[in-house]
């Protein structure tokens, strides 16, 4: 059984960071494409990072580009977001995404809200 549980989201400042973590398991994690999305209310769920297994290469939108960096724990099936600088607009909830080409696999976490407000 797949599982992504992302935590880590809350409420926090202007300025301030959060740092969420999406916890795995049920596939192989070393071998997926990770990522992070984020749907605002109202809004479509936009991609906003992502980290590819073999290379590590990050892409990150340009909304988040210098403040937030995405990560990977292959030894703990775990991917992270750290937030810094946040803004009111950064304001959604996350979701992490796992896509394993090879099996033909895409899942999806349950999302953990993140409020930026002072």
């Amino acid at each position: 059984q797949v599982q992504l549980v992302e935590s880590g989201g809350g409420l926090v400042q202007p300025g301030g960071s959060l740092r969420l973590s999406c916890i795995t398991s049920g596939f192989t994690f070393s071998r997926a494409t990770m990522s992070w999305y984020r749907q605002a209310p109202g809004k479509e769920r936009e991609l906003v990072a992502a980290i590819f297994s073999t290379s590590g290469i990050t892409n990150y939108s340009d909304s988040v580009k210098g403040r937030f960096t995405i990560s990977r724990d292959n030894a703990k099936n775990t991917v992270y977001l750290e937030m810094n600088s946040l803004k009111a607009e950064d304001t959604a909830v996350y979701y992490c995404r796992a896509v394993d080409t090879v099996v033909y696999g895409d899942y999806w976490g349950q999302g953990t809200q993140v409020t930026v407000s002072s």
